[in-house]
């Protein structure tokens, strides 16, 4: 399909990701405010907008107030049937892309009343992107229109492959209000791109040993489901055993990829498995109950980097270079 010229909307799911099932499983795009009544019995225009959003919501900064009416008007009268939207999900961390197929409704006493059906197309990792276009859909608004990085998506859409060297993107050195998450990005998409395989385990058993660990690679098909082996000891004969799986793919890991692990796991050894992507529920609901089982995703793997990165050897900062800074926290704010 021609996705040309088509118009692309960028939508949040709460600042925790809490619209998440209300999105994918249930197939809306919504946007809170849940005391703005049915938007479609005032007056379509926006003084009529800020009126009732400053009525509804007296506390709120006097800024804030066209910036709330502006999303909620935008999302009544100019989000229209056939547009396009990406939704960057919190929860799996994918970029998922979908059509509005119906207008307006509402529902009332929910927490994201204001609602439009989407049909979900495709959904890609947030590594197929550039820094650019990741900070873009990174908008601190919950509804907003995607101008500058339109072709990217459009074209991952297409199937055409827009995937971008991280030395190569000129964006990564951007700026952004979410410094987390594009840290988080760019060390993800750096592994991604540079430690497919083989290089990856070694990256794993490397971290691993700057958290006092001792490690060991396990001969390709000499214990299936299983690349490297940690302990505490030098020998590698005392108790607990690790028994490590590393993933470098960005796809959701399943459950066969759990449950082979956990067959080479015996009783008194532990398993972790490690991936650059995330876990599928299932895979995660066969874990939830294994005290010796331990899936780390990306977001988890990321965490460990930043804590262990001044014990990183000179071949791994090289690789992912990062400056430590100070930034003023976030103080939460309603919809």
């Amino acid at each position: 399909m021609n996705y040309e010229n088509k118009t692309l909307w960028g939508i949040h799911g709460g600042r925790t990701g809490d619209a998440d099932s209300l999105f994918l499983k249930s197939k809306y795009i919504a946007i809170g405010w849940d005391q703005m009544p049915d938007l479609t019995t005032l007056e379509p225009n926006r003084e009529a907008f800020k009126a009732k959003v400053q009525e509804a919501y007296p506390d709120a900064k006097k800024g804030a107030i066209p910036n709330y009416a502006g999303q909620l008007f935008r999302f009544l009268t100019e989000l229209k049937v056939g547009d396009l939207v990406a939704y960057p999900s919190k929860r799996d961390r994918m970029i998922h892309i979908g059509e509005v197929e119906g207008g307006y409704t509402y529902t009332k006493g929910e927490r994201y009343p204001h609602r439009q059906k989407v049909k979900w197309l495709k959904s890609f990792p947030r590594t197929q992107f550039s820094q650019g276009a990741l900070y873009e859909i990174g908008s601190a608004m919950s509804l907003f229109q995607v101008k500058n990085y339109t072709d990217e998506f459009l074209a991952a859409l297409s199937g055409q492959q827009v995937t971008k060297r991280v030395d190569e993107d000129e964006t990564v050195s951007l700026v952004t209000e979410d410094i987390e998450t594009t840290a988080e990005d760019f060390i993800l998409k750096t592994l991604a791109q540079e430690l497919k395989g083989h290089p990856f385990e070694e990256f794993v058993a490397h971290l691993l040993g700057t958290m006092g660990y001792w490690t060991r690679g396990v001969p390709k098909g000499a214990d299936g489901g299983v690349d490297i082996v940690a302990t505490k000891d030098e020998l590698g004969v005392e108790p607990p055993i690790i028994k490590v799986q590393v993933k470098s793919s960005e796809k959701p890991v399943g459950n066969p990829e759990v449950t082979a692990l956990y067959g080479n796991v015996d009783q008194n050894e532990f398993g972790l498995l490690f991936t650059l992507g995330n876990f599928t529920s299932q895979a995660k609901v066969f874990a939830r109950n294994k005290t010796n089982l331990r899936l780390i995703d990306g977001p988890e793997l990321v965490k460990m980097v930043l804590n262990h990165y001044e014990d990183f050897n000179s071949k791994y900062k090289g690789l992912i270079p990062l400056k430590r800074v100070y930034v003023p926290e976030a103080q939460a704010e309603s919809d």
